[in-house]
C-alpha cells in the first residue's frame, strides 16, 4: 500500500496508480488463466496429433483494438494530470531554493520579498519547513552530481540537475514529520544524504523562521 497522501495532488495520482494496477491485475489474471486452460485442456495425450490454425481475424481485432483503447484513454489521463502537477506554477506561493550535494540538501527560504539573495533570506541545512495548506515553489539544482527530491508523502520526485533549475509545487495538506530522502545514487555517503520535513501552520512557519534569522545574526 502507498503511504498517507499528504499532498494537494497526490489523492489524484493515487488514483490513476489503482486504476493503471486493477487494469494489470485484471488483464494479468485473465492471461494466466486462459494459458492455464490451454495447458489444460489441449495437453499431451495418446494418439492426439497437433493441429494448425491461421487464428480468428475477429478475435485478433479484438483483443487489439481493446488494448488501444484502454492506453489512448490512459495518456490522456495522465497528460491532464501531468499538467495539473506540471504545467504552471500556483500565484503567490512561498519560494524556497534547494541545492543538493553530496551529502546534503541546502535549503534557502525567500522572505516576504519572495526574492532570493536578499537580507530576508533564511538559509538551513536538512530542514524543510512548510506551511500547512498553502503552496510552495521548490527550484532545485545541485553542485556536483545527480540527486533526487523525493518525498513520498507528497508523491512528488525530482532530479536535481548540476547546471540545471528545476521547479516543483508543493501543497502540503497534512501537518507533521516527513522524511526528505535523495532517490538517486549519488556517491558512497547516499545512504546518508536525508533531510527533515516539516508541515505546520503558518504562525509557527513564521516563528521558526524568525528563530533561525535571530540565530544567524
Amino acid at each position: 500500500m502507498l503511504p498517507p497522501a499528504a499532498s494537494s495532488y497526490a489523492p489524484w495520482l493515487d488514483q490513476l496508480f489503482y486504476i493503471i494496477l486493477g487494469i494489470t491485475t485484471f488483464f494479468f489474471v485473465l492471461v494466466e488463466g486462459v494459458l492455464l486452460y490451454f495447458i489444460i485442456r489441449y495437453r499431451h495425450k495418446p494418439g492426439r496429433r497437433a493441429h494448425y490454425t491461421h487464428g480468428n481475424t475477429k478475435v485478433e481485432i479484438i483483443w487489439t483494438v481493446i488494448p488501444a483503447l484502454i492506453l489512448l484513454w490512459l495518456a490522456f489521463a495522465s497528460q491532464n494530470l501531468w499538467d495539473r502537477v506540471k504545467g504552471s506554477l500556483p500565484a503567490n506561493a512561498d519560494q524556497i531554493e534547494i541545492v543538493a550535494e553530496q551529502f546534503a540538501w541546502n535549503i534557502r527560504y525567500a522572505g516576504a520579498d519572495k526574492m532570493f539573495n536578499t537580507e530576508d533570506d533564511v538559509t538551513t541545512l536538512n530542514q524543510l519547513h512548510m506551511p500547512l495548506n498553502e503552496p510552495v515553489v521548490i527550484w532545485l539544482t545541485s553542485k556536483d552530481v545527480i540527486h533526487s527530491f523525493f518525498v513520498p508523502e507528497f508523491r512528488i520526485k525530482q532530479d536535481a540537475v548540476p547546471g540545471m533549475t528545476g521547479r516543483l509545487w508543493i501543497t502540503a495538506t497534512k501537518a507533521g514529520d516527513y522524511e526528505l530522502a535523495c532517490a538517486e545514487l549519488c556517491g558512497l555517503g547516499h545512504y546518508r544524504m536525508k533531510g527533515f520535513v516539516k508541515v505546520e501552520p503558518r504562525e509557527q512557519l513564521e516563528q521558526w523562521l524568525l528563530e533561525q534569522k535571530e540565530e544567524s545574526a
